[in-house]
């Protein structure tokens, strides 16, 4: 059975910084595409950033310079730096293992 558990959100300043980090059990990590994904209140999830297999990064336009994906795949473990954060990065971040498993997400808040 597959579990993935996001943790290391919180409450920061605009400007600072978290890293998130996404653990996988119970399946082969190394194989599969993972993403961060967020959803604020009142709004539909959205695309933070992806990582494949091989290490390729795709991120959204509003997180592009700031936010950095990665991968070790020795701890089957995903992570997402976050730098310079803005209020509007505020949400519930899930991480995505295979387009198919998703985590209970983690809430990060910015404030102004």
């Amino acid at each position: 059975q597959v579990h993935v558990v996001e943790s290391g959100g919180g409450l920061v300043q605009a400007g600072g910084s978290l890293r998130l980090s996404c653990a996988v059990s119970g399946t082969i990590f190394s194989t599969a595409t993972m993403g961060w994904y967020r959803q604020a209140p009142g709004k539909q999830r959205e695309l933070v950033a992806t990582i494949t297999s091989g290490g390729n990064t795709n991120y959204a336009d509003s997180v592009q310079g700031r936010f950095t994906i990665s991968r070790d795949n020795a701890r089957n473990t995903m992570y997402l730096q976050m730098n310079s954060l803005k209020p509007e990065d505020t949400a519930v971040y899930y991480c995505n293992y295979y387009g198919i498993y998703w985590g209970q997400g983690t809430q990060v808040t910015v404030s102004s």
